[in-house]
């Protein structure tokens, strides 16, 4: 007579996480608007996800005090470099888009290759931020654990997949995506975190 009350209480907290991460998309996408701040956001939001699911007290206040704290340690920064190796890997394809050149196609998947790369670079790194941390040894920490954890940052190109697929479907469902994609992120740094098992 106890087993349905608890099947009912585990398919309510699940789906609190769903909720909850469809939020915190929103939150993340408003704060990332300047771009530079993406990086502070996503540290953010993931600090936000980690709280709620602790059963720590969690709310839009303390995720604009991570914010704040993100963008001091270095979230700046981060931003501006992520956006320069986005806008590098555009002009690339730019180029070889307007100059048929030999092996140009191969240029354009390594640039891309190299995106997303950065792109799951900068996920982990902002799920593995805590108040207080610098950004520029999180950065170089989480890309030696997107080429050690190919199956993880396979997981995370996924999520980018479906974030990628909402925007096409209706533009406003990417927002609360993001929210999924951070949650997914979190999952896979704390998977790879776990002892492995015989």
């Amino acid at each position: 007579m106890t087993a349905a009350p608890a099947a009912g209480e585990r398919f309510r907290a699940r789906f609190g996480v769903f909720a909850e991460s469809l939020l915190v998309g929103v939150w993340i996408t408003v704060a990332a608007l300047p771009l530079v701040t993406l990086p502070a956001a996503l540290a953010a939001g993931a600090g936000h996800l980690r709280r709620w699911t602790g059963d720590e007290p969690a709310g839009l206040r303390s995720f604009a005090a991570d914010l704040r704290a993100a963008l001091r340690g270095g979230g700046t920064a981060a931003g501006l470099g992520y956006l320069a190796v986005l806008l590098l890997v555009g002009a690339d394809l730019a180029l070889v888009r307007a100059l048929p050149v030999p092996g140009g196609r191969a240029t354009g998947a390594v640039a891309l290759v190299a995106a997303l790369w950065a792109t799951v670079t900068l996920l982990r790194a902002a799920t593995a931020w805590r108040p207080g941390l610098r950004w520029r040894p999180l950065l170089g920490a989480a890309a030696r654990r997107a080429l050690s954890d190919p199956a993880g940052s396979l997981l995370i190109v996924c999520g980018l997949a479906v974030i990628a697929a909402s925007a096409w479907f209706s533009a406003p469902l990417a927002l609360p995506a993001v929210g999924i994609l951070v949650a997914a992120t979190l999952a896979t740094e704390h998977r790879g975190s776990l002892p492995a098992t015989a």
